[in-house]
């Protein structure tokens, strides 16, 4: 039962950290009242691969 638990709260984490990371720094704007909330993620977005670093690697 212990395991279900922690496996939905990680899930509902993960998927608040998704809807937040949407609302507000996707858009450009900064999270209320914790604008470094918005800079970790703008951090973690730029060092995923994504189609665009790709791209720009392959230019370059």
């Amino acid at each position: 039962m212990i395991p279900i638990v922690v496996a939905m709260l990680v899930i509902i984490v993960l998927a608040g950290v998704v809807v937040l990371y949407v609302a507000f720094p996707h858009r450009g704007e900064e999270v209320p009242n914790a604008p470094w909330v918005g800079d970790a993620m703008r951090k973690g977005v730029d060092r995923l691969p994504t189609l665009d670093n790709q791209r720009a690697k392959q230019h370059q």
